[in-house]
């Protein structure tokens, strides 16, 4: 154990955050356990949660180390563009609100293995169901791992091997509980995590309003717009060096979407908490999380810019520095550390529990995604509901020391937690999302079509990653569709950015679909299709004056930051 960093104020503001999680989410499980002891009660706590914990509950699994660590360091090097992924957000989660929700509840369908196999055949669903589960466990329980202990190591000073265990054991706690207890659990675990967030950007803007004569967080504010006005833009130009991972125009009309609308409407994670609801519950709770992701960027970009200006002055000289060269992942770090006694604690209860609260969600989706589309569905037909409940909790135990295991040996804090996610999973979302959205509304899509987009999506997104050298791409920079990029070996090649790729490859996967099913109807192949109804799509006046209303709020932020 390193030097303790911790005051004794801020071990009672995080006791107090652990108590009262662990109590109420004993409190939970207590008053809920004997409603039903059914499989679905347990994964999906079927006709539970409530439309402010399934919001919650969306937020507190999706915000964890990558944002407060990786998107406050993408803030301190790119500015308020990063703030794009948050944003678009919202927008996608308003569309799955409508079109994608809709879909899953009229057709009784609980995970997304069982949609491809309801929708396609078993074939299809086990693929995926096993590729899910490890893509789960490698990339994702991994990194929440890893950068959680990373981030809460820096912190608090113990040992990053100490803080993994005792986040894992932590988040098993929550997890087997079902997912009653992680939503409602939830709740309070965005209630710190927004708290806490807010307490760091009101240090932050305070130390730049400090540093230039000025008081007060407004004003800490307008000085960062003017120290830093190339950090203010929303849609950067090719000539920035962060064009390769935000190109321009792409994040409103192009790949951007394709990330959102595969991550919050074709992702087992995310839209587990939605599914054991009814529809206006489910829509209902799915706003409150756009309005919330609307925030995010006030929580995990903002002090990240505070601390560009800081060092760009002269701050943070040495702490911004990691064998010898600027870390921008450790912008935030340096800034909690700045905290007050017992502030400080609250942050650290903060980060905590968004690491906490995306462990204990990951994991009760592996859980649920091995239980009933592998183990119910291959291994043990007839299994009781006791059964199927009892292989889920084993489940998480399994999932979470696997990721104990192998997270350290994975490189991630060298790649950057955020990139490692989107490097990996962005390999293969283009060809799921195509199959998922024309299986939604498309009826003569087949099997073989939803095959041919998992398996040659992914054969083109290797293809056009290693594309720049077999050939060189310089001609395609007169259409923003390339950069110069240097490599680790020192070399310099035109690549492709990221979204730009992703983009291509779901047009070819959409158009292949096409063609292949469109070759097979005519041989006398009969998809299953989907229920599918106009009246599906219709939402409350409620609703639809909510997503007015942020969709007037993105329509503002994006024109007053272009």
């Amino acid at each position: 154990m390193s030097k303790n960093l911790l005051d004794t104020k801020d071990y009672i503001v995080f006791f107090i955050y652990f108590i009262i999680v662990a109590a109420y989410g004993l409190y939970i499980y207590n008053k809920k356990k004997s409603a039903s002891a059914g499989s679905k009660d347990y994964f999906l706590a079927e006709g539970s949660l409530t439309w402010w914990a399934i919001g919650a509950s969306l937020i507190a699994s999706n915000i964890s180390a990558e944002q407060f660590i990786g998107m406050s360091g993408s803030g301190f090097k790119m500015g308020l563009a990063i703030a794009t992924y948050e944003w678009m957000a919202a927008a996608t989660l308003i569309v799955v609100a409508v079109f994608f929700i809709p879909v899953y509840l009229k057709n009784r369908i609980f995970t997304m293995p069982q949609f491809l196999h309801q929708r396609y055949n078993s074939t299809v669903a086990m693929i995926m169901a096993v590729f899910w589960l490890l893509l789960y466990i490698v990339v994702n329980l991994t990194s929440i791992l890893y950068l959680g202990a990373l981030a809460v190591s820096s912190i608090s000073g113990f040992d990053i091997n100490l803080c993994m265990y005792a986040i894992a054991a932590f988040a098993i706690i929550i997890t087997l509980g079902g997912m009653k207890v992680i939503g409602y659990t939830d709740v309070i675990q965005v209630f710190f995590l927004i708290l806490g967030g807010l307490a760091t950007t009101y240090l932050a803007l305070n130390l730049v309003s400090e540093h230039y004569g000025a008081e007060g967080i407004l004003r800490g504010y307008a000085v960062m717009t003017q120290k830093a006005s190339e950090h203010f833009h929303m849609i950067l130009k090719p000539d920035n060096e962060s064009y390769i991972d935000l190109p321009g125009l792409t994040v409103l009309a192009g790949g951007m979407w394709i990330v959102n609308l595969n991550y919050w409407g074709c992702n087992q994670y995310i839209t587990q908490r939605a599914l054991g609801a009814d529809l206006n519950t489910a829509r209902g709770g799915i706003q409150v999380g756009a309005f919330l992701k609307l925030l995010m960027p006030v929580i995990v970009v903002l002090p990240g810019i505070a601390a560009y200006v800081l060092y760009k002055d002269g701050a943070f000289q040495t702490e911004m520095l990691q064998d010898g060269t600027i870390n921008p992942d450790r912008a935030y770090p340096v800034l909690l550390n700045l905290l007050p006694a017992g502030l400080k604690g609250l942050s650290f209860a903060a980060l905590t529990a968004a690491v906490v609260a995306s462990l204990a969600g990951k994991a009760n989706s592996i859980a649920t995604i091995f239980t009933l589309d592998i183990y119910q569905k291959a291994i043990k037909k007839e299994a009781s509901e006791r059964n199927l409940v009892m292989v889920g909790k084993i489940t998480i135990i399994v999932a979470m020391i696997l990721g104990v295991v192998i997270a350290p040996h994975l490189g991630i804090d060298k790649k950057g937690g955020f990139q490692f996610i989107q490097e990996y999973t962005g390999f293969f979302s283009p060809g799921i999302f195509a199959m998922f959205i024309l299986g939604f509304f498309w009826k003569k899509t087949t099997s073989n079509a939803a095959l041919f987009a998992t398996l040659g999506g992914f054969s083109l997104s290797v293809l056009l990653k290693k594309l720049p050298l077999i050939i060189d791409l310089e001609f395609l920079q007169a259409f923003g569709f390339s950069k110069l990029v240097k490599q680790e070996n020192g070399t310099m090649l035109y690549e492709i950015p990221f979204l730009d790729r992703m983009g291509f490859v779901f047009l070819f996967c959409a158009l292949g679909m096409y063609i292949i099913s469109t070759i097979e109807n005519k041989k006398g192949v009969s998809p299953k299709g989907l229920e599918v109804d106009p009246s599906m799509f219709k939402t409350t006046r409620s609703f639809a004056v909510g997503a007015l209303i942020i969709i007037g709020i993105l329509v503002a932020l994006y024109t007053v930051y272009w």
